[in-house]
């Protein structure tokens, strides 16, 4: 049960009337590091939101897609057995960090213009690192077209607190009621979908004054 204010609820059915314009997007990065500049960026999943027409916030369209290492990237050993990824797995199927987000900001821009919204912003659970390689990843490809906001962002960690008491992914999702299998945590689609899950049940259950 949310540990939240009663407000006075005023019903908005418009995603461009809902956060000042912005459009949150899911997403969560997973590397072989933690230094943006130098750790290779390994897989990112998204999800694009959108309001129904009850105002209610919820999952629209979802991306997920592994990435080849940067040249001359690092590759921490460490981070790779914490995640479980292996960047030479003949399965994994990934592309270049240049086609992947261009291919995740095409579907950005679209429902940037279906749902009349100016900026994305990322949501994200401690965003502030997905951010930092996201940056440096479109950085390092020159890409000049970003749907993103360069550095705002939604936290599901401080909003978590604010209506839990939690700040860890798993602890959040469960004070929520949703299911979360520790097994499949470190996907960046599994931890995309479900940091979405948890930002869609707080903003949903949050009036303004």
């Amino acid at each position: 049960m949310l540990i939240l204010a009663a407000f006075m609820t005023i019903k908005v059915t418009a995603m461009n009337e809902r956060f000042r314009g912005y459009l949150p997007v899911v997403i969560d990065i997973e590397t072989a590091g933690f230094d943006p500049q130098y750790d290779a960026l390994l897989e990112i999943g998204a999800v694009i939101l959108e309001l129904d027409e009850n105002g209610i916030i919820k999952p629209a369209h979802t991306l997920h897609e592994h990435v080849i290492p940067f040249p001359g990237a690092n590759l921490d050993p460490a981070a790779l057995e914490f995640t479980g990824i292996d960047p030479d797995h003949p399965f994994r199927f990934a592309k270049t960090e240049r086609k992947v987000l261009l291919t995740l900001f095409d579907e950005v821009f679209h429902a940037l213009k279906k749902q009349q919204c100016q900026r994305a912003v990322l949501v994200g659970h401690n965003p502030a690192f997905d951010i930092s390689f996201l940056n440096a990843a479109i950085a390092r490809c020159s890409i000049k077209n970003n749907p993103f906001h360069k550095f705002t962002t939604f936290d599901t960690a401080t909003l978590s607190a604010l209506a839990f008491g939690q700040t860890v992914l798993a602890k959040s999702v469960a004070a929520a009621g949703i299911a979360f299998d520790p097994k499949e945590a470190h996907s960046a689609l599994y931890d995309a979908e479900k940091t979405a899950a948890l930002f869609c049940n707080i903003i949903n259950n949050v009036t303004y004054r």
